[in-house]
This record gives structure tokens, C-alpha cells and sequence, in this order.
């Protein structure tokens, strides 16, 4: 874990540290919401995703 990542859903996309996987949960931490047509939001706190939402998730380069 402990990777910069950017998970990507149907509808949207989130950047942040991957923190763990808790089953069928993704956790994030330190995290960007973005959207197609919008600037990247932060986002207080936590972000768990459902790993079934997932469409395909993006390990960054020196994001370990």
C-alpha cells in the first residue's frame, strides 16, 4: 500500500495515497476528486471505494 494512485470510476476519478484494502474496500487518503470538465476538488478526510466500482486504477510514477 502507500501508493499514489488514481482510481477511476465510471463517472468520476479520485487521486490519492492508496491506504489500504479492507475486503472488498479500497482506502484512500490525501484525495483529489476529479471530473471531466471541472478543476480537481480536494476532499477532507477519507475516500473508500467499492473495489466492484472500479473501473481501473493508475499506479503514479515515484508514488511509492
Amino acid at each position: 500500500m502507500r501508493k499514489r494512485v488514481v482510481v477511476n470510476l465510471a463517472d468520476k476519478a479520485f487521486s490519492g495515497v492508496l491506504w489500504a484494502q479492507r475486503g472488498p474496500l479500497l482506502v484512500l487518503r490525501d484525495v483529489e476528486l476529479l471530473e471531466a470538465g471541472r478543476e480537481a476538488s480536494r476532499v477532507d478526510g477519507e475516500v473508500v471505494v467499492e473495489r466492484s466500482r472500479v473501473e481501473f486504477t493508475q499506479v503514479l510514477a515515484g508514488g511509492g
